[in-house]
């Protein structure tokens, strides 16, 4: 039988996460400066919601050609993380198998699942390009 990874073996253990008191250009700073492209939004260490490089960019769509720092003002004022992030989250123990977050992922409406402990905190973050990454290492 083939050696068939678990979820804890192609996670990112400990991402870079937020939390929703956090003034919102804080996280489109992450994306600008990192090339993940989703933040877990934690209460202390518990998932509450996730926000996207996709969830910025529709709040920001109507104010193209503005330079940046109207940009991160008009977001702190008009937004806060909450306005932004989703709250239906998919997760998974560290012991699943990558068939149920791939199947998971499989609709295309999810990019990202994050991985708790039995006590709900999180211990990581699956994204489809830790899966693609999976597949090609196998092929």
């Amino acid at each position: 039988m083939k050696n068939r990874p678990k979820i804890s073996d192609i996670m990112t253990a400990d991402p870079d996460w937020v939390h929703t008191a956090q003034p919102i250009s804080e996280v489109y700073d992450m994306f600008k400066e990192n090339t993940y492209h989703h933040v877990p939004v934690l209460d202390g260490r518990k998932p509450v919601g996730m926000i996207s490089a996709t969830d910025i960019l529709s709040l920001v769509y109507d104010i193209e050609g503005s330079d940046d720092r109207m940009l991160r003002t008009f977001l702190d004022i008009q937004f806060n993380i909450e306005d932004a992030m989703s709250t239906e989250l998919v997760t998974v123990s560290s012991d699943a198998k990558v068939r149920e977050v791939a199947d998971a992922m499989s609709s295309g409406s999810i990019h990202s699942v994050l991985v708790v402990d039995s006590e709900g905190d999180m211990e990581g973050i699956v994204t489809s390009t830790d899966l693609i990454r999976l597949l090609g290492e196998l092929l």
